[in-house]
């Protein structure tokens, strides 16, 4: 009997909005509406942290979270992203006012929103997987690295001689300038950060960041010591965002395109993997290539009224999960409510101390940072994964996104040929009358009752990881038989693959045995401590071994229910 191949049904180009509404009930917008006002309390002292470490006023991160998270939320692709300024951006948009003004930056995110659209429509989603995760990795270590040199100035209160752009000349700068440390400033950063760490979890519906902004301006504002406040660097306005077109000409255009396709790129990459992360939370598939649109058309807006790029926040989607948001409604009601924050609240935000907001941006960078995957990967990865991920680090750091990410993708595609040169046989083949030439054919052999076979062919690498989660079709049975000898090499990613499906198929109480690891693979997996999990027992050498192994799972499985 031959095996019918599964394929995914294709992708719609539709808003989630208008799907999720054919089944929406009154109970269902009470916990969208309580969930988009707590996400909005949560968004507001991150926006406005983070519009500073871009280098902007502090109402254009206002600006952000309300136009661009309104437009996601009403034509993205997924129930509950929530989109606004996020840390990935700080470093980028900084480079780029500095250099080229807020004129400079609007041009480069409409022309990102442009590309982003393009990329939907051209139903681009997919193509996301062709990035490592070795250079997500990296160049996201390198943002967090940035944001947290970027912020020690205001945390230690120092007074810089220069205007530092790069962050190696921001690392001089503060050598040079360290004797002008203001104790009070340090006093006021330890004491947000020690709100920030040690809030009980407990009252986490009441933000950390929101108390410490309460408490250091209070302290500020009540014993007057002189520590340096938003209102003291920074022009406070509470007035709604009005729409200004940016001059444009040719000659701006091309010089931007590099800036463009950087948010471009960084935007699809961040708003998917929060996208992903959310489907996991709850248990939906997202539209990746309608999301696309939708960041595309949240950049340009956010473009036209003042704000900076935007993209899916996976700190504030996470909270909207966690608060009962399970439809776009959620992510407006937040936009909806941040308009009210801005036009009634935003002359207080002059009182808030610039350490609480270095504060802030310390503990958004540790928690972006990802120091633990970093540390897996050293520990587990071959080598090969190791250099692409420290290379994207160090020049993502060191330079910008654009050299981090070019270099890193050369570098992985160069290094992913030489490992597929590495174990490419040649095999002579003779031709026989037999018209099966194959004596371990699978329909040759006698399969237990309760086992499925499953054979994977060609390498297991990051591109190919997704084509493995159909693997358990089939929950009904007690042991799933994975034959891999026709795996030449596997990296990182595809490891994870095979731990996500021994994952699933514990929570099912079904066995994985595997047949014919070919010497790569077992390495990389013994190393990284899968065949440990999985048990060595469980790893044989011929299809014949692993089927004799999967009947004595059955015979154990069926003593057990007699």
């Amino acid at each position: 009997m031959a095996e019918k191949t599964v394929k995914p049904t294709e992708e719609k180009l539709k808003p989630k909005l208008f799907s999720v509404m054919k089944t929406y009930s009154k109970e269902q917008f009470v916990k969208d509406v309580i969930a988009g006002i707590i996400v909005a309390i949560i968004a507001l002292p991150l926006s406005i942290a983070l519009a500073l470490a871009s280098g902007v006023g502090p109402e254009q991160g206002l600006y952000t979270a309300i136009i661009a998270g309104f437009i996601v939320s009403f034509m993205g692709g997924s129930r509950v992203q929530i989109a606004g300024p996020t840390a990935a951006f700080a470093t980028t948009v900084a480079g780029i006012v500095a250099a080229e003004g807020m004129d400079g930056l609007a041009i480069s995110a409409i022309m990102a929103g442009i590309i982003l659209i393009v990329m939907g429509f051209c139903r681009f989603g997919v193509l996301i997987k062709y990035i490592p995760g070795t250079i997500t990795t990296g160049f996201t270590f390198g943002i967090a690295v940035t944001i947290l040199l970027g912020q020690v100035k205001d945390f230690l209160g120092l007074t810089f001689k220069n205007k530092p752009i790069e962050t190696i000349d921001k690392v001089k700068e503060i050598v040079n300038c360290i004797d002008t440390i203001n104790w009070m400033a340090l006093l006021i950063g330890v004491v947000s950060l020690a709100i920030l760490i040690f809030w009980p979890k407990k009252l986490e519906k009441i933000p950390a960041s929101l108390i410490a902004v309460i408490v250091c301006s209070a302290i500020v504002k009540l014993s007057g010591i002189k520590v340096n406040t938003i209102g003291d660097l920074y022009h406070i306005s509470n007035a709604l965002p009005k729409p200004a077109m940016p001059e444009v000409t040719f000659a701006r255009v091309r010089a931007l395109v590099p800036n463009a396709f950087t948010i471009a790129v960084l935007a699809a990459v961040e708003s998917l993997l929060s996208c992903v992360v959310a489907d996991g939370m709850v248990g939906s598939k997202h539209r990746s290539n309608m999301e696309l649109v939708a960041q595309g058309a949240a950049n340009i807006g956010s473009a036209f009224f003042g704000g900076i790029p935007a993209t899916g926040a996976i700190a504030r989607t996470a909270a909207n999960v966690k608060n009962g948001g399970r439809t776009p409604i959620s992510g407006m009601v937040h936009s909806v409510v941040l308009v009210i924050i801005l036009v009634v609240l935003m002359p207080y935000a002059s009182l808030i101390p610039m350490p609480t907001i270095a504060a802030i941006l310390f503990v958004v960078a540790y928690n972006m940072s990802g120091w633990r995957n970093i540390r897996n990967t050293v520990k587990t990865a071959p080598k090969s994964d190791i250099a692409v991920l420290f290379v994207t680090l160090i020049l993502t750091v060191v330079f910008d996104l654009v050299v981090a990410i070019g270099v890193g993708m050369v570098m992985a595609a160069l290094l992913f040929m030489k490992r597929m040169a590495d174990v490419t046989e040649a095999h002579a083949w003779v031709d026989v009358d037999d018209e099966d030439t194959d004596p371990d054919n699978i329909l040759l052999k006698k399969i237990p009752q309760n086992t499925r076979v499953f054979e994977i062919n060609g390498p297991m690498f990051f591109a190919a990881s997704d084509k493995y989660k159909y693997v358990l079709s089939d929950k009904n049975i007690d042991v799933l038989c994975i034959r891999m000898r026709n795996v030449p090499a596997i990296d990182s990613t595809g490891v994870e693959a095979l731990m996500r499906i021994v994952k699933r198929c514990d929570r099912h109480n079904v066995s994985v045995v595997f047949s014919h690891v070919n010497e790569q693979p077992m390495k990389a997996m013994t190393k990284a401590g899968f065949v440990e999990k999985v048990g060595r027992e469980n790893f044989c050498d011929h299809i014949d071994t692993a089927l004799l192994r999967a009947e004595a799972i059955e015979n154990e499985i069926a003593a057990k229910r007699a």
